[in-house]
């Protein structure tokens, strides 16, 4: 799954270290939407860091242990998925998600995570797919639900983030729970 298409004008291909000039520039432009969600928001902010950020995405994906996308709209990064942990051993894995607001309301997040999670299931044989956000993430969650997922419970104080101890709510979907979804 190097590239997918999403709609008529949007894409999701590998997030390589190729493309940390790109990326940089998209947390740079859209930093403030981004870092109250996620620490790399803050923590990347020059190009050398973002390509070391993303090379370890790619020794992760040689290891087959973890893996990042980049979503294109109009040829334009607009945002991405990953894998933040995927762990074929026990056959689980985590998704996350960020989008550029211009992006939002097209359905790329939920067609760039459905095709995550088909490829997890189906293709790798993984049986949990989960979803962690922050209770105040409302689009997060709203994207959680719309994949099927069913909320396991809240970890509290779980993320540090931004000398905030944060609680997470922890949602998964089951390949089971996907593979009859997928079949109506």
């Amino acid at each position: 799954m190097l590239t997918h298409p999403l709609t008529d004008t949007a894409e999701m291909r590998a997030l390589e270290p190729a493309y940390a000039a790109q990326f940089a520039a998209f947390i740079e432009q859209h930093r403030a939407h981004l870092a109250p969600w996620l620490p790399w928001a803050t923590a990347l902010i020059d190009e050398p860091q973002t390509r070391a950020w993303l090379q370890r995405y790619a020794d992760d994906a040689a290891r087959d242990a973890g893996r990042i996308y980049g979503i294109w709209l109009d040829g334009e990064l607009v945002g991405g998925t990953l894998f933040r942990t995927f762990d074929v051993r026990f056959s689980t894995a985590e998704i996350g998600v960020w989008l550029a607001p211009h992006a939002q309301g097209q359905g790329l997040i939920t067609r760039a995570a459905t095709r995550m999670i088909a490829w997890a299931v189906e293709e790798r044989g993984i049986n949990r797919v989960e979803w962690r956000t922050v209770p105040g993430n409302a689009p997060s969650i709203a994207c959680a639900k719309r994949l099927g997922m069913t909320l396991d419970g809240v970890l509290r104080e779980a993320f540090p983030h931004q000398g905030v101890h944060h609680d997470v709510r922890v949602y998964s979907l089951l390949a089971a729970e996907w593979r009859d979804r997928s079949h109506r």
